[in-house]
């Protein structure tokens, strides 16, 4: 098998508003899924759509890397059986890591910062006056 074959389980914890706790479970209830994978399902979802914000597109055309994933899990289901948590980490990559430098490299651009008062990373100069 791949790199790690570490299926244990831990437990994440957030907090929301609860209007968008309802909106999930009744969209995971639509999708036949528990509100844990559909929240699993998204989170990966999101985190490759910042995968492809932050690397070459793959693909051309009005959609880059719209075929990447399919591609990639095609080419590791051709070679080997994987669980849905195998092909989980085999598709995530290295996204924290690279996430990590994307998001040091636009603040030493001052394109972004942290804002613990907006609760996270901002862009600079989007309606504070305090930037471009």
């Amino acid at each position: 098998m791949s790199e790690s074959a570490d299926t244990e389980r831990k437990s994440v914890k957030t907090y929301v508003p609860a209007y968008q706790k309802d909106e999930w479970q009744s969209h995971a209830e639509q999708l036949g899924m528990s509100q844990s994978e559909f929240v699993r399902t998204m989170v990966q979802a999101g985190r490759k759509g910042f995968e492809s914000a932050t690397t070459e597109p793959s693909s051309g055309g009005s959609d880059p890397g719209g075929n990447a994933l399919e591609t990639q899990v095609l080419n590791l289901l051709s070679s080997d059986t994987y669980s849905w948590d195998e092909l989980l980490e085999a598709v995530s990559d290295d996204i924290e890591s690279r996430l990590d430098d994307t998001l040091e490299e636009l603040q030493s651009r001052n394109r972004i910062r942290y804002s613990g008062r907006h609760g996270g990373y901002t862009t600079v100069g989007d309606g504070g006056g305090d930037g471009e």
